[in-house]
């Protein structure tokens, strides 16, 4: 298949936002430490689902009634802060919601609700309700709106925006929104809701897609511009440019858990060896036991690739007849993203700056984001995910395929970029959610006492 340019539109917007991520670094590497451990555990389903009590108890702030709905303002306690406390920060420990009900729904035992979980930048509830929520409760679906970690009223004081201050920031939200669903889901089948459903743009695609994993029910969910993995995003697309690479890399070597404990632990689920990387001209074949269930950690692949550089020049490593294949272009960014831009023809001659750092970035994605690394959702033929062909935030070369993951899901794939997906797609964005909600009703069960608006 012909490789889809990047969207030049997806590259304009992005410099034209000023914002950096991870000025603090990679985050305590006592708390990486815990999340990774964590890890291990909220990607088992059964062990997952088991950390959030069926009654987690939840405080209505407020309510509100409308011509065509009322609106619960919702509040209560994260359950990744019982169980790490230590790395949750206070402002983000209570997790606050919007659930929109409609008034009158459609004939029938079924109360069809959907989770909407943000993207980056989408602060509160107002973009998410006005785009998304609105539209579907006009076709009988309530809605819970629920707030990031990090984002809106669970925004840490010291934090700028949206631009997350450590790596790790980043797994606090996952973790987080995994385990908030799962006590949303809970909360749903109390009160007479279903069938239930996730959703997403972006990175609230990819939380979506985490959170669905641990549901040992079938669940609605639809995925929308995100893919497999978050390494990709933050080493490869437009938002590596967002990222001082000096500086990690100076943090990374600065305390030895990062480089000699921690960056042993991660395992680089797309690795060369399966992508193509071992197939480069001088480039050395690992050793079998380097390659067990085809992954290496960042630590081994950078030696792999020092050694291959010692031995050929970049222009002959990056032999013209090869530079389609999804690896060479990943060398490519890596060289762009990491190397002065004078001096650059002799990988011998030139010292590749940061390329710990970006391997190590890589690693840690993939441990905690690789959707590889957690359960398949239940009954896959709920999953509709859309990916725009020309993403330039989140490139897919070289990463492992929906398809592949989920067998028996619809994912399609928009003539367009990242941007021009939010432009010109949400009603499909919206249908597809219509739709996905349809299948569930012929493969779920009623709910045994249907919400009734009050």
């Amino acid at each position: 298949m012909k490789k889809m340019p990047v969207s030049r539109l997806d590259v304009l917007y992005r410099r034209i936002l000023l914002s950096k991520f991870f000025t603090k670094g990679w985050g305590d590497p006592e708390h990486v430490l815990r999340l990774l451990q964590f890890r291990k555990i909220i990607s088992k389903r059964e062990l997952c689902y088991n950390l959030v009590d069926a009654n987690h108890p939840v405080e209505i702030l407020k309510e509100e009634k409308y011509s065509d709905c009322h609106v619960k303002d919702i509040k209560f306690f994260s359950p990744l802060a019982i169980h790490l406390p230590e790395v949750v920060h206070p402002e983000i420990q209570d997790a606050h919601c919007q659930i929109v009900i409609p008034n009158k729904w459609k004939p029938g035992p079924y109360r069809p609700i959907c989770i909407h979980l943000a993207g980056t930048g989408d602060h509160y509830y107002w973009k998410r309700r006005h785009l998304m929520v609105k539209p579907l409760l006009k076709e009988g679906i309530a809605s819970i709106i629920l707030e990031n970690p990090f984002y809106g009223s669970r925004k840490p004081k010291d934090q700028l925006r949206s631009c997350l201050m450590n790596v790790s920031d980043i797994f606090v939200m996952g973790g987080c929104l995994i385990l908030e669903c799962i006590a949303l889901l809970h909360w749903c089948e109390r009160n007479g809701f279903g069938p239930m459903g996730i959703t997403g743009l972006s990175m609230g695609g990819h939380m979506a897609s985490l959170a669905a994993t641990n549901w040992p029910k079938p669940l609605v969910l639809v995925p929308c511009l995100s893919w497999s993995t978050a390494s990709a995003v933050f080493t490869e697309g437009v938002m590596s440019e967002a990222i001082d690479w000096d500086f990690l890399q100076s943090q990374y070597f600065s305390d030895k858990q990062y480089h000699q404990i921690i960056a042993k632990l991660c395992k680089i689920v797309d690795d060369p060896t399966e992508f193509g990387l071992a197939k480069l001209p001088g480039f050395p074949i690992p050793d079998k036991e380097k390659c067990e269930n085809r992954a290496l950690t960042p630590m081994e692949i950078i030696e792999l690739l020092e050694l291959s550089a010692s031995e050929k020049s970049s222009q002959d490593l990056l032999v013209p007849e090869a530079t389609s294949k999804p690896i060479y272009r990943f060398i490519k960014s890596l060289m762009r993203l990491s190397t002065p831009r004078t001096n650059a023809k002799d990988v011998t001659q030139t010292k590749i700056r940061d390329k710990d750092a970006i391997w190590f970035m890589r690693g840690l994605m993939d441990e905690c984001t690789h959707l590889k690394n957690f359960a398949t959702p239940v009954d896959t033929s709920l999953i509709i995910a859309l990916c725009a062909k020309s993403d330039a935030y989140i490139p897919r070369d070289g990463c492992t395929r929906l398809e592949d993951i989920w067998p028996g899901a619809t994912i399609r794939y928009l003539d367009t970029g990242h941007v021009g997906a939010y432009i010109k797609y949400l009603n499909l964005f919206r249908q597809s959610i219509l739709e996905a909600f349809a299948k569930a009703q012929n493969v779920c069960q009623p709910p045994a006492h249907p919400h009734t608006t009050q």
